[in-house]
């Protein structure tokens, strides 16, 4: 005896099979969109969220403050002649004299002495002319300097002074460049941009690259670009100062039905929703929601409270910020609103994809029963 069910009651039998299925938990790449505003905090959640528009976008669109302050700004450029401790000399004298010279032999009348070291206080020795303050001055006003205290020994002395290297006057230059190293200030190598090209250039994307600056107990940073683009952050540089080319370390983090899911490094200064969602494949066409897109955010008290309009918040915020791309500004908003690091930007899956993967279950679980009846009555 066999028993036939309505194709009505068959088909009313199958849905609420694919909504049990659906409520059971069927694979997802995350959240859906109801459950993500279900932890508002209208509704007792933490988080509060907010549609993106134009207001929104100015408040949040923050990037990191860099640059140098007005001690490295206003720095004059060093003097290319001017010795350092350490720098190397190579001093001429010329005696007005055939048979008796000062410094020389008989009937020497030049007298070279090479490799004359500036030591860590500033001083050279020369042969009687004694201990002389060689830093801070330049070859002109150290030749007088021997000159004076020669004259008084050697008839009319004429001396020469010549900076032989400027090991005493050097930055340090290492990080994302061609060549790494230590390097002396010279004239055509005075302000950092000249440096950076002594040392061969960058090595990594000039969209990524940033430049620190330390001199003593202050340090500043800027990008790459920045620096070509404003000849003002082109700084005069000082002996000691060390210049480190980094990447940056900023990104976030893409997840739902996106291309990709995975920590994305950023590939600019500033990145917009729109960019960050193309870089990592757009959305997926099978699956996404387009009115779903959400980006996940601590944001500092002062910007949480120009967000939405209040003053009392204290402390870091949750914020999900909301993006419909479907609206008629949603792809401006989304083209404006920036994304920041560590953000997580979340694409929900379209409605229909979970009905679907319930459907698909239902039906080859149907089929497979099918099978097996078949199989036990032959």
């Amino acid at each position: 005896m066999s028993s036939k069910f309505p194709r009505g009651a068959t088909a009313l039998t199958l849905v609420a099979l694919v909504a049990a299925l659906g409520a059971c938990g069927l694979p997802r790449s995350g959240p859906k969109k109801a459950e993500i505003f279900q932890g508002s905090v209208l509704k007792g959640g933490d988080a509060f969220i907010v549609s993106v528009n134009a207001r929104v976008t100015r408040a949040t669109s923050v990037t990191p403050a860099l640059g140098f302050s007005s001690g490295f700004r206003n720095a004059g450029v060093v003097g290319s002649d001017t010795i350092a401790a350490g720098d190397v000399l190579g001093i001429t004298v010329f005696e007005n004299v055939k048979d008796d010279p000062l410094l020389g032999n008989t009937g020497q009348r030049v007298s070279h002495l090479e490799q004359v070291q500036v030591d860590g206080q500033g001083y050279i020795f020369m042969p009687y002319a004694g201990r002389i303050r060689a830093a801070g001055q330049t070859p002109e006003g150290l030749r007088k300097a021997i000159t004076a205290k020669l004259d008084s020994q050697t008839p009319d002395p004429q001396v020469q002074v010549q900076r032989m290297s400027g090991d005493g006057a050097t930055v340090s230059v290492s990080g994302a460049v061609t060549a790494q190293g230590v390097y002396p200030i010279q004239q055509p190598t005075r302000t950092l941009s000249a440096m950076i090209a002594r040392a061969g250039g960058i090595a990594i994307e000039p969209e990524v690259a940033l430049i620190r600056v330390t001199r003593g107990g202050q340090s500043g940073q800027i990008w790459l670009q920045d620096l070509y683009a404003n000849p003002g952050l082109d700084i005069a540089l000082r002996p000691g100062d060390k210049i480190v080319i980094e990447r940056d370390t900023r990104s976030f983090t893409a997840l739902g039905a996106t291309g990709a899911q995975s920590r994305v490094p950023f590939e600019s200064q500033t990145l917009s929703a729109i960019e960050a969602i193309a870089i990592v494949g757009g959305l997926n066409t099978m699956t996404a929601d387009p009115t779903g897109v959400f980006v996940f955010r601590n944001e500092p008290a002062e910007i949480a409270n120009a967000v939405l309009g209040r003053r009392d918040l204290q402390g870091a915020q949750r914020m999900v910020y909301v993006l419909d791309l479907t609206q008629p500004t949603g792809m401006f908003e989304a083209r404006d609103f920036l994304v920041r690091d560590g953000d997580t930007v979340y694409v929900t899956e379209a409605p229909f994809v979970q009905w679907q993967k319930a459907l698909s279950a239902v039906t080859g679980t149907t089929a497979a029963a099918n099978n097996i009846s078949s199989a036990a009555g032959n």
